[in-house]
C-alpha cells in the first residue's frame, strides 16, 4: 500500500512539473510578445489570495510556483486576521486587467498542486484585490533630494 501510494505521489509530482513547465513557457512568451507592443498591456494588481493549502511544503510550492510564473509575484503570507479566516498570500500580476481571471488562474494552479482542494472551490469574486497605482513623481522636492535614488520617483 505504501508503495502504491509513493508512486502515485511521483507521478503527482511529475505530472505537475510538467503543467508547471508549460505554464512558465506559454506565460514567457505572453509577456516577451507584450514587450514588443505599444500597449503592453500591463496593469498590474495585487491580489489578496485566501490559502487552502496548509502545510508549509505545499505554501512553499504554491508560491514558487507563481514566481516561477513570468508576470506574477509572490510578495508574502499573511496570517488570517479572524480565526475563522484563511491566511493570505499576497501576489503581484503585471497583466491584472481582469483581476478575476487570474483568481481563477490562482485556484486552478493551487487545485493542481492538491487535486482535493477542488472539493473546496474558491468563489474568486470574493477574494480581495486592488489595482496598482503610479503615484507620479515625488513633488516635493526638498524631500526627495534627501532619498537614496533608489528610493526617488523623478
Amino acid at each position: 500500500m505504501a508503495k502504491q501510494s509513493a508512486l502515485k505521489s511521483i507521478g503527482h509530482a511529475i505530472g505537475y512539473s510538467a503543467w508547471l513547465i508549460k505554464e512558465i513557457y506559454a506565460a514567457g512568451i505572453d509577456a516577451t510578445i507584450a514587450a514588443f507592443k505599444p500597449d503592453t498591456g500591463m496593469r498590474p494588481c495585487v491580489i489578496f489570495y485566501p490559502l487552502r493549502v496548509r502545510t508549509d511544503w505545499d505554501r512553499f510550492w504554491f508560491s514558487t510556483s507563481i514566481t516561477a510564473t513570468p508576470g506574477t509575484l509572490s510578495l508574502g503570507f499573511r496570517h488570517a486576521a479572524s480565526e475563522d479566516g484563511s491566511d493570505l498570500l499576497i501576489v503581484q500580476a503585471a497583466f491584472g486587467d481582469d483581476p478575476l481571471e487570474v483568481i481563477e488562474d490562482l485556484a486552478d494552479m493551487e487545485e493542481r498542486l492538491r487535486p482535493e482542494l477542488k472539493d473546496t472551490p474558491i468563489d474568486a469574486s470574493k477574494v480581495l484585490w486592488k489595482p496598482y497605482k503610479h503615484l507620479g513623481p515625488d513633488l516635493d522636492h526638498k524631500h526627495a533630494e534627501n532619498l537614496p535614488a533608489a528610493e526617488r520617483m523623478d
